[in-house]
């Protein structure tokens, strides 16, 4: 039974107040369990392949190719026309703009992490981003460049022919050092330090109780792990999440499986705050959205995740949800855009 303030002694009066400063402080001085720290900790080294170890004059060239135009038919398009670091390494539409200012079936996914990943592209259909990288210079829908023309024009921009002689010496200019090249640029796009891993390494202020909240609730009552799991927050897997009106077959035109029809590619939740719209067709713009197609457990539809359920969420655990969501941006990396190799 509570004391009146008349029935109260000096002593217990400061008592009562010492226990209610104590309460109040408590969860925001709460810190992350060790199992948390070893799961979502950021691995010690970027995974690289042994035939193309980073090295800056294979940076170098790569971000150079990665910015230049002139890696498409158009000398209109380049990667970071798509993957733009100043809009979360992607580019803020529904759905990829390419070639010819068509409209394309996807939306651009962020390139932020993409060193981790086991798969690359919304349907996985290549594992490595060697692979990747001369898949949309060479598509017709996006930049819809001859890799033989390409190959001519690069070799008489002598810049070019130094850098390339430089980061891979004795191969010469071939569509396998350009991919290699893009690639090595790509693996240095990571997260910068977010006040979740903050927090991790031990300043327990450097999230506030509502973000904390929303951790617990992201690895219990919402299930979120289930797909958004350790330091990048993917497994590398493949989801039918219920998406209205979706008629892409996703991941099953690579591997016809009956669960992996229209599953995409679970994408990292690194930088979320920077990277809508959200969902392989740009289904969403924001984030309340996002929690709300998945409190909902997405519509029932053919081939659906059996991860997908109504998760009956407060108003505040999707507002304590969001707010963890939003610990996982870090500040934004500064970039300088290259000078570019000209035809003397």
């Amino acid at each position: 039974m509570l004391l009146t303030s008349r029935s109260r002694t000096p002593v217990q009066i400061v008592l009562a107040i010492a226990a209610l400063l104590f309460c109040s402080s408590s969860f925001a001085a709460k810190g992350p369990s060790k199992e948390d720290i070893e799961k979502f900790t950021r691995p010690a080294e970027i995974p690289q392949p042994s035939d193309n170890k980073m090295n800056p004059a294979r940076i170098a060239l790569g971000k150079s190719l990665f910015f230049d135009p002139r890696l498409s038919s158009s000398n209109f398009i380049s990667c970071a026309t798509c993957h733009n670091p100043a809009l979360g390494w992607s580019d803020a539409l529904k759905t990829a703009t390419g070639h010819g200012m068509r409209t394309l079936g996807r939306s651009t996914p962020t390139i932020l992490n993409t060193a981790y990943q086991r798969f690359q592209f919304w349907d996985g259909r290549v594992r490595t981003l060697e692979e990747q990288a001369l898949g949309p210079i060479v598509a017709g829908g996006e930049m819809a460049q001859n890799l033989d023309d390409l190959l001519i024009e690069l070799k008489e921009i002598p810049g070019y022919v130094e850098m390339f002689e430089k980061a891979y010496p004795g191969e010469g200019i071939k569509g396998e050092t350009i991919a290699k090249a893009i690639a090595s640029f790509e693996r240095t796009v990571v997260s910068s330090e977010s006040d979740f891993d903050r927090w991790l390494k031990g300043n327990k202020k450097a999230m506030s109780k509502s973000a904390i909240n929303g951790f617990e609730v992201f690895k219990g009552k919402a299930n979120c792990t289930a797909c958004h799991d350790g330091f990048n927050f993917s497994d590398n897997g493949f989801h039918n999440i219920g998406l209205k009106g979706n008629t892409d077959e996703g991941r099953f035109a690579i591997k016809p499986i009956k669960v992996l029809k229209g599953a995409f590619k679970t994408p990292t939740l690194r930088d979320v705050a920077l990277t809508a719209p959200y969902m392989h067709n740009g289904e969403f713009f924001t984030l309340e959205e996002v929690i709300e197609h998945y409190n909902k457990g997405g519509k029932k539809v053919e081939g659906l995740s059996p991860n997908m359920k109504p998760l009956k969420l407060s108003k505040n655990e999707k507002k304590d949800l969001i707010e963890f969501l939003k610990s996982l941006t870090g500040k934004p990396v500064k970039i300088t855009v290259p000078h570019l190799p000209v035809v003397n």
